[in-house]
């Protein structure tokens, strides 16, 4: 039986002000994201694709409309904006329908610049932080991560930004 003076066992806290907090986070993250893809020579839909292409090394025309949810005459036509730009390669097979998609040199330095210029406009941002709180923050987002993995399918398979 239990002791009336036991202290009841605490709730835990509840997650609507920490879902809040990481949504407007995210918010913030995604608007300085974007911000960097405004100056790109493409399309938020072109960089997803150039993206796809980047991840999946040997990917063919049927492959990313799958990537993408779309029709491959929808994924062709991107395709041909992106090669006409000179940001993508087509390289064709034995056979006419065997077509593999890289990126080209240039495709690939788009990428490199984008990311280049995420990761410094982080630094800034995580400079302004005191010490502890990056730290705090590098160890809640490797536990979030690990968390999320559990539930969901990886990023680097969906997500407009692709691996870091």
């Amino acid at each position: 039986m239990a002791s009336p003076h036991a202290t009841p066992p605490r709730e835990p806290p509840p997650a609507e002000p920490l879902v809040a907090a990481i949504e407007e986070a995210a918010s913030f993250l995604a608007a300085l994201w974007n911000r960097e893809t405004e100056d790109l020579p493409t399309s938020a839909t072109q960089l997803h694709v150039l993206l796809i292409v980047e991840r999946h090394r040997d990917i063919n025309l049927s492959g990313l409309a799958a990537q993408l949810g779309a029709l491959v005459s929808s994924a062709s036509r991107l395709c041909d904006r992106l090669e006409a730009a000179g940001l993508l390669n087509r390289l064709h097979g034995s056979s006419r329908r065997a077509v593999m998609l890289r990126l080209s040199p240039d495709g690939r330095a788009l990428l490199d610049r984008m990311r280049r210029q995420r990761r410094e406009d982080l630094a800034r941002v995580l400079t302004r932080m005191p010490p502890a709180a990056r730290t705090a923050l590098a160890t809640g987002l490797s536990q979030f991560r690990v968390a999320a993995a559990k539930n969901t399918v990886a990023p680097a398979t969906r997500g407009l930004f692709g691996p870091a």
